[in-house]
């Protein structure tokens, strides 16, 4: 419950407009399908974000980005992502935008921490149970033997 009120509150203070502010695109020719239109169009978009300069997140969301995107994350301190998926730049464009704000958020939510639950008796004893079953009609398919 209370994990799930921090998630919010993350989420809640995130000023998505001011986030969008400060993305960098850039274009670069893409592959894949286009035929001749592909090599002369540039519509793969590259979005670029500085974790470390961003004002549009608090001090701790920073700390989650950083965490649990310390791989993708390069020296400079930006994170970056591209989508070259259609043949048209705005497109693109939409599309990494939207993924990359989907890839903040999921930083953002915290996930619930696992209980460790034991096995009950009555659990262990059904599988012991299903399995000499199962053995016992695989014992059964064996050709007899001439002993």
């Amino acid at each position: 419950m209370v994990l799930r009120r921090v998630a919010a509150a993350n989420l809640q203070s995130l000023d998505l407009e001011k986030l969008k502010s400060e993305f960098r695109y850039s274009t670069a020719r893409s592959g894949g399908s286009g035929g001749q239109h592909v090599n002369k169009v540039e519509t793969k978009v590259t979005l670029n974000w500085s974790v470390d300069t961003s004002t549009a997140i608090t001090e701790d969301q920073r700390k989650l980005i950083k965490k649990m995107y310390a791989k993708r994350i390069d020296k400079g301190g930006y994170l970056s992502m591209y989508s070259q998926a259609t043949r048209y730049q705005l497109q693109n464009k939409i599309r990494v935008t939207a993924n990359f704000i989907k890839l903040v958020k999921k930083a953002l939510v915290q996930k619930k921490k696992r209980k460790p639950t034991t096995m009950s008796k009555s659990a262990r004893a059904k599988i012991k149970k299903d399995k000499s079953f199962r053995s016992e009609i695989k014992r059964n398919r064996q050709k007899p033997r001439l002993d």
